[in-house]
């Protein structure tokens, strides 16, 4: 029998380098999150997410026109298809909005007559979907709940428009810049799993439509999405920061994990946390209820203190989310309609220079057997 070389090993691929990608990094000496070489901390406060989806797409930042040409095309391209509005209409209200998601993005793929799918049709289908997204996660949740779709208004940016679509009111600028900030902040992290997974779809020479739903139902797992819904859960649970500090203190007793908290990746902090964190002090200021964010910082000092861990981009966005009135089930939801610009980003990287993924395991059962057969057995 032929001895095989032995082949390195990381549990959980942790530090394992599958690709190369001009996408996304993050700065080794700083740790500062970089989409083609900008920091995404800074564009979170300084750029709006059309101008990100069109660096993350196109591969540069935007000029005005070609600005201009995202931001019409998003909203000409917001309209869903009378099919999927009922398929969506047939959802039922317990659904996971996750699951919502994944069979939109599905189902989209399947009415789609283009059968030979090129980069510049994979681009224009990405744009579609981004576009589309938000309408028809909001479609089924107000369905699901007998409510009339609020009209959107069209001068209103992605962040705005969601906004709307969320609570039917128009949201005052900051409401705006909060909700794009979180956009921005979520809307790329280099080959986490479901950016991997995407990849791997769309190595096999798949369609876009099959890669997206691949990066959706990684995502739906809580170990990858999902912390933003826990994290915000857990800061309701406390009445005050003093009762936060009582059971956050017997949770860790407990030696039960706290959600939002520490990454695989980041060593020393989260800047998107921080970004994050500044707005939703400013947001509680505006609103006159500075409870929740008080909690979450009583929170973050204990388990800084107790287990070095730091807040990651979820802890934050949870609440800022809260404060701006979205639904909890909704949050992991936001995170798609954001990364749903990374994970196309990547999957025309991966068309444009491609290679099957397909990676070996460590074989670690029995040597070959002699086969019995089942009357000798």
């Amino acid at each position: 029998m032929t001895t095989m070389v032995a082949e390195q090993f990381s549990k959980g691929l942790e530090d394992v380098v599958a690709g190369t990608t001009t996408i996304c990094t993050i700065n080794p000496e700083n740790e500062n999150l970089l989409y083609r070489g900008y920091s995404a901390t800074d564009m979170a406060e300084k750029a709006n997410f059309e101008e990100i989806i069109h660096l993350l797409i196109e591969g540069r930042l935007p000029k005005k026109r070609e600005l201009k040409r995202v931001t019409k095309l998003l909203v000409q391209e917001r309209k869903l298809q009378k099919l999927l509005i009922k398929i969506l209409k047939q959802i039922p209200p317990s659904a996971n909005p996750m699951d919502v998601l994944r069979t939109s993005v599905s189902f989209m793929g399947a009415i789609d007559q283009n059968r030979q799918f090129s980069i510049e049709d994979t681009k224009q289908i990405a744009y579609s979907l981004i576009a589309k997204l938000p309408f028809a996660l909001m479609t089924w949740f107000h369905l699901s709940k007998n409510q009339p779709l609020p009209k959107v208004t069209k001068t209103l940016s992605f962040a705005g428009r969601f906004l709307q679509l969320v609570t039917g009111n128009e949201p005052d600028p900051f409401e705006e810049r909060v909700m794009n900030a979180s956009l921005i902040l979520y809307a790329e992290h280099e080959f986490n799993a479901s950016t991997f997974c995407a990849r791997v779809t769309a190595s096999t020479l798949s369609d876009i439509y099959s890669a997206i739903t691949s990066g959706i139902c990684a995502l739906k797992g809580p170990l990858h999405g999902g912390a933003n819904e826990a994290a915000m859960e857990l800061i309701l649970k406390f009445s005050s920061p003093s009762d936060a500090e009582k059971g956050i203190m017997d949770i860790l007793n407990r030696k039960e994990k706290i959600m939002g908290f520490g990454h695989r990746v980041y060593k020393k902090s989260d800047g998107r946390s921080q970004v994050m964190k500044k707005y939703v002090q400013e947001l509680s200021s505006r609103k006159g209820n500075t409870k929740y964010f008080d909690i979450a910082e009583k929170i973050e000092k204990i388990v800084r203190e107790q287990k070095g861990l730091f807040p990651n981009a979820d802890f934050y966005s949870a609440v800022a989310y809260y404060l701006l009135g979205i639904p909890i089930p909704l949050y992991t939801p936001i995170f798609v309609l954001s990364r749903t610009s990374g994970w196309s980003a990547h999957i025309l990287e991966q068309l444009s220079d491609n290679r099957l993924i397909r990676p070996r395991g460590l074989y670690q059962g029995p040597p070959q057997k002699e086969f019995v057969p089942i009357d000798r057995r």
